[in-house]
């Protein structure tokens, strides 16, 4: 296992009077989608005496989309989301299914065993137990 120190990105918000950087050429949602942040699945974290249980939402995605990494102090998810496409003429009335890259950095409340790691992905989730070390 490599140590990797695990960091937290953090958001801009916008108020309404202010102007951003491009001018009107921010209204264009191909310049929008180029900026756009890596965004992160929603996650779950429980510790019992013997294990930290890990659960995270990846709707969409095959076990192929993402790739788990174990660190000495954190548990890395990264991946990408891509949907369908509605078809070339659609007009979207609304679109708040997160895609693209995303990125999850959880950092362990404890130390764990590696050796003992089992990790599931079922319906949507996957669920990762990290027993404690003795």
């Amino acid at each position: 296992m490599a140590y990797r120190r695990v960091t937290y990105r953090s958001a801009t918000l916008r108020i309404a009077t202010q102007s951003w950087p491009f001018g009107a050429a921010w209204e264009h949602e191909t310049l929008r989608l180029l900026v756009q942040a890596r965004w992160r699945p929603a996650a779950d974290m429980a510790e019992t005496a013997t294990s930290i249980e890990v659960t995270v939402d990846l709707a969409g995605l095959d076990e192929d989309d993402f790739e788990v990494q174990l660190f000495d102090n954190g548990l890395v998810v990264e991946g990408r989301r891509q949907l369908p496409a509605s078809g070339r003429d659609a007009v979207y009335h609304m679109a708040g299914i997160p895609q693209g890259l995303f990125r999850l950095e959880l950092p362990l409340p404890a130390r764990v065993d590696p050796e003992r790691v089992e990790a599931r992905y079922e319906r949507g989730l996957l669920r990762v137990t990290l027993p404690k070390r003795a």
